[in-house]
């Protein structure tokens, strides 16, 4: 692939807006998460509804999702953003999870006291693709917290619908 096409691909994906994840796991490979826009619904049917999430290669949590096999994609609400960052590595603090209230999940996996959603998922498949693994996650139960607007990531800023940055 040309420099140039990375460069104009990245630069369209900026005007991607997304929702803002914090995709969470425990269980033999340790107690983790991070931050992730890419997330995307695969299925309402089936034996069970599927969802996916991708997370890059280097990232610690990605061997932990992938030995776990248990992950909860916590959705964030606008008043959230100080989440997203501790799990983005923003804000550099001992214990990621100390930036929140958590509970646990029928599966392991820490879910947010209060998300805006909450999808607790068992692991379906792993795939590699480039530089990212594609985390596939059959959804075995939804939580919710309170209402809000959703905290969405466009233009390398956060945002909510209707109020997003002009690059």
């Amino acid at each position: 692939m040309s420099n140039d096409l990375r460069a104009a691909f990245l630069a369209g994906m900026g005007h991607v807006a997304c929702t803002v994840n914090v995709i969470t796991t425990d269980g033999p490979a340790g107690r983790l998460g991070v931050t992730v826009s890419a997330m995307s619904s695969v299925s309402a049917d089936g034996p069970h509804p599927t969802l996916l999430v991708c997370v890059h290669h280097l990232s610690t949590a990605a061997r932990a999702i992938a030995e776990n096999g248990v992950f909860c994609v916590n959705v964030l609400r606008a008043d959230q953003a100080h989440i997203s960052d501790h799990f983005a590595g923003r804000v550099k603090a001992e214990d990621k999870f100390s930036c929140a209230d958590w509970a646990v999940c029928a599966n392991g996996a820490p879910r947010l006291a209060d998300p805006l959603a909450a999808f607790e998922c068992d692991m379906l498949l792993d795939q590699r693709i480039g530089t990212h693994h594609v985390f596939y996650g059959a959804v075995r139960q939804l939580h919710f917290g309170r209402q809000g607007q959703t905290l969405i990531y466009a233009a390398r800023n956060y945002g909510v619908p209707g109020v997003l940055p002009v690059p």
